[in-house]
């Protein structure tokens, strides 16, 4: 029988941004409540977002890192246990399983994140593709570029665009390869995508558009990558960044209800009393927003409730800076897709608004030197939930 431990009145699993963030966000509101917090990983403190754009300046994944979680636990005056697993929840009896402990809890925060979504590949090297998700993965993959010239790139998303920039600007040749046929399909109108397209072109990106990976095989000391349009190329490494799937399975096998993520309400709750979800694993209200200023949103609406104040998250427009250097790109995503874009250039740059058909703004796309009305659109923007 596992044995009991009453170490905590709130109960956070997962040691990313967000969960990170909340412990934060609830000390500044309450610095005596017990808090413990379980990590699957190492638990150092890091910006997940800085892991696609700091090979060029050559940071280790111990430069990444800002604090280790000993200096995280008397920061948060927190228990934060390391390398553990979370086998289940009992929700009735607030009991959490998790390394051969059964850990009672007041209140409980999935703080889960996304998984690498995998693309299905022949080839006898398939298993060689790299996925990079958290900093033990961003040091393997250093170690497996080191010496070598060339990247392939499965992704043309933001993260695959920051990639591509980051790879390109250390010195690497860069294979881009996506099924859209413009990178930042899903955000991105055609122009502003084919500004960023060419200046990343121009750097050195040569992209492999309207096609897919079907195999990766060994050749040699090298990998081949066979494209469906019956092509191929030759690359050192290929890495896959075509997008993450909040983590759900332990929500599942909790019972609790989820759809695209684990299911809350505004307040962040999920189907279970006492038990919320926050960042990447969360549908807050029938949105995943897997995105750095949704996160701070959430996690200062969900100190207040777990501190006894109930507050419904509340999103404002939330621009996304694309860290391409080469071509800046700021977007800000419309909440609906009922409208269209209205593209107009400029010197350098590119600004398409995206309108209802009365005109109001919904959202926006700057490209280059159009950026730098980031602010002054943002301000137009209706809230995502208000």
């Amino acid at each position: 029988m596992e044995p009991v431990v009453d170490a905590a009145s709130i109960v956070v699993v997962g040691s990313g941004l967000a969960g990170y963030s909340l412990a934060r966000e609830l000390r500044r509101l309450d610095a005596a409540v017990p808090l413990t917090i379980l990590s699957r990983d190492e638990g150092s403190f890091y910006s997940k977002p800085m892991l696609s754009n700091a090979l060029a300046s050559a940071k280790t994944a111990a430069q990444i890192a800002s604090a280790s979680p000993q200096q995280m636990a008397i920061q948060l005056n927190a228990r934060i246990v390391v390398g553990v697993e979370v086998d289940g929840i009992d929700t009735a009896g607030r009991i959490l399983h998790a390394g051969g402990e059964a850990i009672r809890y007041s209140k409980l925060v999935l703080a889960l994140g996304a998984d690498p979504i995998t693309v299905p590949l022949e080839g006898d090297a398939a298993h060689e593709v790299m996925q990079i998700n958290d900093l033990a993965a961003y040091a393997h993959f250093r170690d497996a570029i080191n010496g070598k010239k060339t990247v392939a790139l499965l992704g043309a998303g933001l993260i695959g665009c920051e990639f591509a920039n980051d790879l390109i600007a250390a010195g690497y040749e860069v294979h881009v390869i996506d099924p859209a046929a413009w990178p930042l399909g899903r955000l991105l109108p055609e122009d502003a995508a084919r500004e960023l397209q060419s200046a990343l072109a121009a750097g050195g990106v040569r992209w492999h558009l309207g096609t897919t990976a079907s195999a990766v095989s060994r050749v040699a000391s090298r990998l081949r990558v066979d494209l469906g349009d019956g092509s191929a190329l030759v690359t050192d490494v290929v890495l896959s960044a075509i997008g993450l799937r909040p983590r759900t399975q332990l929500a599942q096998r909790s019972g609790l209800k989820t759809n695209r993520g684990i299911v809350t309400d505004r307040c962040l709750q999920t189907s279970a009393t006492d038990v919320y979800a926050l960042g990447d694993c969360a549908e807050v209200d029938g949105r995943t927003l897997p995105y750095v200023l949704p996160i701070m949103q959430a996690a200062r609406a969900l100190a207040k409730t777990l501190a006894g104040t109930p507050t419904p998250v509340v999103y404002p427009a939330m621009p996304v800076v694309v860290k391409t250097p080469l071509m800046p790109v700021v977007i800000c995503p419309p909440s609906t897709l009922s409208g269209s874009w209205r593209v107009q250039r400029e010197a350098g740059g590119i600004e398409a608004r995206f309108e209802d058909e009365t005109g109001n703004l919904l959202g926006y796309a700057l490209v280059g030197s159009a950026v730098s009305r980031k602010q002054a659109l943002t301000k137009l923007v209706p809230p995502v939930l208000a």
